[in-house]
């Protein structure tokens, strides 16, 4: 378990050969590093080198994530994040990482651990130290920590549940759509991490912000999130904004959870490639 496939050592390998400034895109719950495919495309146009690993065992496609989701099951935050850990030591250029949701926590701990040059962390979950907990949060949380033996199981959202926290900006059609091409299990570990986080001194889901070496970092929130409120977003950003290097936020408006998916996934990009153009820096 763990270990880097085939497709992303090869664009590892590709990355260090270029000789551009890397970028490491992470994907949270329920999807998959597909989901970052155009995301891609447009950062390798504007000069970048890209990969997209996954989580561990992630498949390929979603076809056969759904063909078997219990591979997705049992995955907490230190085993995930070890997974992107484990790329980042083979390239040769300090990268640039980009996550959304779970995926934007797992961006800032390798930020607070030094190894990313920038990161954008968007509609990131929260981490111990952000205390607030909307409703909406607790709705949307609700399909997995509603019953204690989904810890250790991967649960798949129902389209109700998916559109509650998802796609509650979109118009149904928008969000079928986006459910059909992108929606996967997920593992239970992590939600039930960031639940305890705050009553548990030695959580997975703990982020340094206080390390010097952590770099420029942007928050992007869709201020539509049921799943990540803006509160959530902008509490994590008061933490980090205490760390000396540049810390900024971003709002925008009318947008959900699906912001980095669905049809303005483009100017969200925008914004954070704006950011990494302004902040990444020559190695």
């Amino acid at each position: 378990m763990g270990a880097l496939t085939e497709q992303v050592q090869t664009d590892i390998e590709k990355a260090n050969a270029s000789g551009l400034t890397p970028v490491v895109f992470v994907h949270g719950l329920w999807l998959l590093p597909s989901s970052w495919d155009r995301w891609r495309a447009l950062f390798e146009a504007e000069g970048y080198a890209t990969i997209a690993p996954g989580w561990p065992d992630d498949p390929d496609t979603v076809e056969e994530a759904r063909a078997h989701p219990e591979v997705f099951a049992k995955k907490g935050l230190d085993v995930i994040t070890a997974n992107y850990m484990a790329a980042i030591e083979k390239l040769k250029l300090q990268p640039v990482v980009i996550g959304h949701s779970f995926g934007g926590v797992i961006a800032q701990m390798l930020a607070g651990d030094g190894l990313s040059r920038a990161t954008v962390a968007i509609d990131p979950a929260q981490f111990r130290g952000v205390l607030p907990l909307p409703l909406s949060q607790l709705k949307s949380g609700a399909p997995v920590l509603g019953n204690p033996t989904n810890y250790g199981k991967a649960v798949t959202l129902t389209f109700e549940q998916f559109n509650y926290g998802w796609t509650n900006a979109l118009d149904e059609a928008e969000a079928r759509e986006l459910y059909e091409t992108y929606h996967v299990a997920g593992s239970g570990v992590p939600l039930f991490q960031a639940a305890a986080a705050n009553f548990n001194p030695w959580s997975e889901d703990s982020v340094d912000t206080k390390n010097p070496d952590r770099g420029p970092l942007l928050f992007i929130s869709g201020l539509e999130d049921h799943t990540v409120p803006w509160a959530v977003a902008s509490a994590a950003f008061e933490i980090q904004a205490k760390n000396p290097g540049l810390t900024q936020i971003v709002a925008i408006e009318g947008r959900g959870h699906s912001l980095i998916i669905d049809h303005g996934w483009k100017d969200v990009a925008d914004e954070a490639l704006y950011f990494v153009n302004e902040n990444a820096g020559d190695s």
